[in-house]
């Protein structure tokens, strides 16, 4: 039975991150009544606590780095210095002006159409506000994002434990920084404060940083890595709090012990979905009791419940949570008759330096591949960045690009390539028929599409000659 005190629209949206503002945007664009549901409107992930700030400290990093490293190129300075309060200052002032643009964006949708508060499911179809109100919607998106986990033994840490969310409030730089995780912001991170002085380990119970599959290009992952931070793969870290800080223990692969000032937790963020009493929505839910769905949709299963962003657990990536969320937003404002689209490449840049870039399948698929080492690349030796290794896979037998690994230098405008070649399915030979201008980084890809080429019936063009010397 209806209720009739209860708010309602076309479309209710819960979350107002990247996802879910996308969504509401998505609905309201294809002629549905909207409410966006949020408890603060504080922002989104990226700009607040993720792309922007992290990004921040890397670029901080990366201008210490290269003012270090002049003299290779016969340029001498003086005593490097990092002004601590400089650096921390500049990263949180340009934080806090990203956030007020994204809160502006959010301030230009119609006031009648954003509630201040939480939702639950109160049953299937019915949410109840935490202020009693109920909303009664045609459809709804779940788009309430994910947050950071910290086991229990480094929750004990209180203060000295770090995640993404507080990391970025420090006051000062510790001396020294245990990384708990090697993903990518355990990476991205380990590295950017090493290089702004810090002495950081990084551990993890993987061997595998980053979801490589290539062992070749992990390899040089690994080298460039440990150049900066000192190493642990394969081991179980256990810590203490102590009073002058975190003595950290590990063993597996490796064991010692060691004292650090801040350890960061970068171990994971879960979907947020607790407080929806997600139990009350009658959505199946797979084995972490996030509700099962369709990637094509977005819909879970033959409901009116859309998914959006980091809650589905699919790809927690900026822009896959934007598409997402236009997906669930027009399937939503469609309903009962959602339309499948095919989905993006699966792509995801870590802004390492040099960066690293995970597209699409693998050879693990049934695929051939072809390498390429960039220690004699030319522009790279040039440069002094000839470090790095990729790998393409393509599917037998006529060569269509379906993935790539790589760690390289100019790796985040090499991957864009990369996808948008694999997302067109274009063969080796078709993408070795395009222009490649000389000198430049982009000619790393031909040595690994002619490997693709030699392992396939189809013959390397006419204008591409293999015999060119290396760095050439």
């Amino acid at each position: 039975m209806s209720d009739a005190g209860a708010l309602r629209c076309d479309v209710a949206v819960i979350g107002a991150g990247t996802a879910g503002l996308a969504a509401e945007r998505a609905a309201r664009g294809n002629g549905a009544t909207t409410l966006l549901i949020d408890p603060e409107f504080g922002g989104t992930t990226c700009a607040t606590v993720g792309c922007m700030p992290s990004k921040l400290l890397i670029a901080a990093a990366k201008a210490r780095h290269e003012v270090s490293h002049a003299e290779l190129f016969g340029i001498r300075v003086g005593e490097v210095a990092v002004d601590e309060d400089a650096v921390l200052d500049r990263i949180r002032t340009e934080r806090d002006r990203f956030v007020t643009l994204t809160k502006e964006s959010i301030d230009d949708i119609p006031e009648n159409v954003r509630i201040t508060g939480r939702a639950r499911f109160e049953k299937p179809g019915l949410l109840r506000l935490d202020d009693g109100r109920r909303v009664e919607p045609r459809a709804i998106v779940i788009a309430t994002g994910s947050r950071p986990t910290i086991p229990d033994a480094f929750a004990a840490l209180g203060d000295r434990a770090l995640t993404n969310e507080t990391v970025f409030e420090l006051k000062r730089l510790p001396q020294r920084l245990a990384v708990i995780g090697s993903g990518a912001l355990g990476l991205e991170l380990a590295q950017a404060f090493a290089r702004l002085g810090v002495k950081v380990a990084m551990f993890d119970n993987a061997q595998t940083m980053a979801g490589l599959r290539c062992p070749r290009v992990h390899k040089a992952l690994e080298t460039i890595i440990a150049r900066d931070v000192n190493l642990h793969l394969g081991v179980e870290a256990r810590p203490e709090l102590r009073d002058n800080g975190v003595s950290l223990r590990w063993s597996g692969a490796s064991q010692g012990e060691a004292m650090f000032d801040k350890v960061l937790v970068a171990v994971g963020r879960p979907p947020v979905l607790d407080g929806l009493d997600i139990a009350e929505a009658g959505l199946a839910l797979d084995d972490h009791g996030v509700p099962c769905h369709s990637r094509d949709t977005m819909r879970c299963g033959d409901s009116n419940v859309f998914l959006a962003g980091d809650v589905a657990a699919d790809q927690p990536l900026l822009h896959e949570a934007s598409h997402d969320g236009a997906i669930a937003g027009r399937n939503a404002a469609a309903w009962p008759t959602p339309i499948g689209v095919e989905r993006q490449v699966p792509f995801s840049i870590i802004f390492t330096d040099p960066q690293v870039v995970r597209i699409g399948q693998s050879e693990a698929d049934g695929a051939v591949s072809g390498t390429t080492d960039f220690a004699d690349q030319g522009r790279a030796r040039v440069e002094a960045r000839n470090e790095g290794a990729l790998t393409l896979y393509a599917a037998a037998p006529d060569g269509v690009l379906i993935g790539a690994d790589l760690v390289a230098p100019a790796g985040e405008h090499l991957g864009h390539l990369l996808a948008w070649v694999i997302q067109q399915k274009m063969t080796a030979t078709q993408v070795l028929q395009l222009p490649f201008y000389h000198p430049t980084i982009e000619e790393g890809l031909k040595d690994a599409l002619r490997m693709v080429c030699a392992a396939t019936p189809i013959p390397i063009p006419d204008n591409q000659d293999t015999g060119s010397p290396a760095g050439a």
